[in-house]
C-alpha cells in the first residue's frame, strides 16, 4: 500500500477537523476526495504532505511512518488551486523548479523540462513568461512542475477549481488519461463532484472531518450511503419514510421500493428519473413550478398538494410547461432506502473507511 492513514486526528481550537480517518490508497490508484467547504478534505491533503501536523495516528508512505519527516523530504508532489507559479521565472524555471532542489544536473532537467512540455501539450514553450499564459496553460505548467521530480504521490488541492467549465471538463479527461500513462498515483480533493467522478478510480464523501462514504464513481451515485451525501451529490428527492414490504410510507404517498429494501424507519431516495409524469387524474396531483433546461433533458420541480416539491427529469420534447398540472407515478426501480434511520436522527459516527485498489 503506498499511502495509509492510521486514525489521523488533526484539532484546531479544540475541534476535530480531521477525526480519526483511516485511509488506504494502492500504488497508481487515483483517489478524489469531495466534501463541502469545512469537512476537512484540504486538511487531509495537508497532513499527508507534511504541511499540518497530526494530533493523533499516523501517516504511512510505503509502509514508513512519517512522523517528523518534513514535506520536502516525503517524495510526493503538490499542486494547488491558485498554481503558486514563480513569476520571475520563465517556464522551464518553473519546471525544473523540484529538479534543482534535488540536485539534478542542467543537461537532465533540460531533458526532463522538454518531455513534460511536450506530455501536457506546451511543447517548446520553455522560454515563454508566466504572465503570458492562459489559465488552462498554467495549470499545465503547474502540473509539470509537480511532476518533474516524479513524485511517489501526487497530491491536487482543487486543481481545477479556477477555471471555467468547459476548459474544467476538457482537462479533467486529459488528466485522467495522462495519469493512467504515467501510471501516477494521485490523491486529489475537489467540491466538485463532477470532477471528481471523471477523474478517480474511488471517490471518498468527507463530513465534518470524517469519511461518510467511499467507494467508485458507480457505487457512489447509484447508492448514497445516507441524506448528507444523497443531497450532496444534488439529488432533492430526498425524505423520511416507513418501509413495509416493497412500498414505503411518505409526504408523496405510497411509493414503490426495490424488493428486499431494508424495513423500518428509512431515509428514500428517489432519482429525478423515476418520477414519472402522467395525466393529472392518474397520479399525485402536482402543478409544474419550474423548468431548467440542462442540455441532454429538462429538470422540471413539481409542486404537490401538502407535500414536498419533487424533481422529474424529463425528455427534451416532452417535458410540461411552468403552470401545467400532471399527475406523478414512481419507478421502483430509480428508489433508493438508504442505510441508517430517518434523515432527521443523528448520524451514528462512521467507521474509518478503507480504500483499497480492486
Amino acid at each position: 500500500m503506498l499511502l495509509r492513514l492510521e486514525a489521523a486526528t488533526v484539532r484546531l481550537g479544540g475541534r476535530p477537523v480531521l477525526d480519526a480517518v483511516g485511509l488506504d490508497v494502492a500504488e497508481h490508484e487515483i483517489v478524489c476526495v469531495l466534501g463541502p467547504s469545512g469537512s476537512g478534505k484540504s486538511t487531509l491533503l495537508r497532513a499527508v504532505a507534511g504541511l499540518q501536523p497530526l494530533h493523533a495516528g499516523r501517516v504511512l508512505l510505503d509502509g514508513r511512518d512519517q512522523a517528523g519527516v518534513p514535506a520536502h523530504r516525503r517524495g510526493v508532489g503538490l499542486m494547488f488551486q491558485d498554481h503558486q507559479l514563480f513569476p520571475q521565472r520563465d517556464v522551464g524555471g518553473n519546471v525544473a523548479f523540484g529538479l534543482r532542489m534535488h540536485g539534478a544536473a542542467r543537461a537532465e532537467q533540460r531533458a526532463r523540462v522538454a518531455e513534460l512540455l511536450e506530455l501536457v501539450g506546451l511543447p517548446g514553450a520553455g522560454h515563454r513568461a508566466v504572465a503570458a499564459l492562459s489559465g488552462g496553460e498554467q495549470q499545465r505548467v503547474a502540473l509539470a512542475r509537480a511532476l518533474a521530480p516524479r513524485p511517489r504521490l501526487l497530491m491536487l488541492d482543487e486543481p481545477l477549481g479556477q477555471l471555467d467549465r468547459s476548459l474544467r471538463e476538457r482537462l479533467v479527461v486529459e488528466l485522467r488519461e495522462l495519469f493512467g500513462r504515467l501510471g501516477t498515483t494521485v490523491l486529489a480533493v475537489t467540491h466538485d463532484q463532477g470532477e471528481a467522478f471523471a477523474l478517480a478510480d474511488r471517490v471518498v464523501v468527507m463530513r465534518d472531518g470524517r469519511i461518510a462514504q467511499s467507494g467508485t464513481p458507480l457505487e457512489v451515485w447509484q447508492r448514497p450511503a445516507d441524506a448528507f451525501v444523497a443531497r450532496f451529490l444534488g439529488f432533492d428527492n430526498v425524505t423520511d419514510c416507513a418501509v413495509t414490504g416493497e412500498a414505503a410510507d411518505t409526504p408523496w404517498g405510497k411509493v414503490p421500493v426495490p424488493a428486499g429494501a431494508p424495513q423500518g424507519p428509512r431515509t428514500l431516495l428517489v432519482r429525478p428519473a423515476g418520477v414519472r409524469l402522467v395525466p393529472a387524474a392518474d397520479g399525485l396531483r402536482c402543478t409544474v413550478a419550474a423548468r431548467t433546461f440542462r442540455g441532454t433533458h429538462v429538470a422540471v420541480r413539481l409542486r404537490p398538494e401538502n407535500a414536498p416539491p419533487l424533481e422529474a427529469a424529463c425528455a427534451l420534447r416532452s417535458a410540461p410547461e411552468t403552470g401545467d398540472e400532471v399527475g406523478v407515478e414512481f419507478d421502483a426501480a430509480e428508489i433508493v432506502v438508504l442505510d441508517g434511520g430517518p434523515s432527521g436522527t443523528p448520524p451514528q459516527a462512521p467507521r474509518p473507511a478503507q480504500i483499497r485498489k480492486q
